[in-house]
């Protein structure tokens, strides 16, 4: 599986939706898309109810990639954040999301606690001390081919170039890709794509109402990105459809008028593969 993440970034692109859990992943992997994106935003989101402010942790984090990569076979990247602490914190969270399946571990260079990359007020580590983190990632990791994606939050607290500087260093301490994020205009991301395009993986975030101009997948790969991810966008559409849902079922006391806008019991069965599994526990009957 893990391989599968490699070969597709050295011949081509991806693009890979946010997921928050196995139901998520399970409904995107049948979309057909080839990778993942496991949002730590996203798990805030619905695990919590809260915002992406730091709040979550290791354990919930690998719990949830834990059980997603035990239903779906498609590649997950993981938001494994500041990789909760020092060098050896991440050494901890890269073991224990390589265990757990993950196909590219995420870390950034914020302080801690960290909050969303497009909300105001980021500070950043030193870059020194980021990069002894990435080398203690790589230092971490049993397989080669679980990949080590490096983000930089530098572009808003200390500009485009110290930013692409920071990714420079970055890649010098053996991250297989980067992540430059809230990059602001057109003008920066092809900047970014410029300086790294041709060497690494460089990965665009579309966030809906974010920092960076939100644009389509041809788009970014046009310009030199090899990874696109939606990350929030899940979240996002399951919390509008559900305030319609709740909202409806409110006012008439009867899920009748939102029927033709949700799975029936038969119809959610299907999707999440009830009629196999128990055709499965048949096997086992005495």
């Amino acid at each position: 599986m893990k391989q599968t993440l490699k070969t597709q970034l050295a011949t081509g692109a991806i693009l890979a939706p946010g997921i928050y859990d196995a139901l998520s992943a399970l409904i995107a992997e049948q979309a057909g898309f080839d990778a993942l994106y496991l949002s730590g935003a996203s798990i805030a989101y619905t695990r919590l109810g809260r915002s992406d402010i730091g709040l979550t942790t290791y354990s919930e984090v690998e719990d949830t990639l834990a059980r997603i990569t035990e239903r779906v076979a498609t590649p997950v990247i993981v938001d494994a954040d500041t990789g909760f602490g020092n060098a050896l914190n991440t050494q901890r969270t890269v073991r224990g999301f390589e265990r757990a399946g993950a196909a590219m571990i995420q870390l950034e260079d914020q302080t801690f606690p960290k909050r969303c990359g497009h909300l105001d007020g980021k500070t950043v580590i030193p870059a020194s001390e980021m990069c002894g983190k990435l080398r203690a990632a790589v230092d971490a990791r049993v397989d080669a081919s679980t990949l080590i994606l490096a983000r930089t939050d530098a572009v808003a607290v200390d500009g485009l170039e110290a930013a692409l500087d920071r990714a420079e260093a970055y890649l010098e301490a053996g991250a297989d890709a980067l992540f430059i994020e809230a990059l602001r205009t057109p003008e920066q991301m092809q900047a970014a794509c410029a300086r790294f395009a041709a060497r690494v993986p460089l990965l665009a975030n579309m966030v809906e109402g974010g920092k960076t101009p939100v644009q389509s997948a041809d788009a970014l790969t046009a310009l030199g990105f090899r990874i696109v991810i939606f990350p929030g966008g899940t979240a996002r559409a399951v919390a509008h459809t559900l305030q319609g849902y709740y909202g409806s079922l409110r006012q008439h006391g009867t899920t009748a008028p939102w029927q033709q806008q949700m799975l029936d019991f038969d119809g959610l069965n299907t999707v999440i593969g009830t009629p196999e599994l128990l055709e499965q526990g048949r096997r086992y009957e005495g």
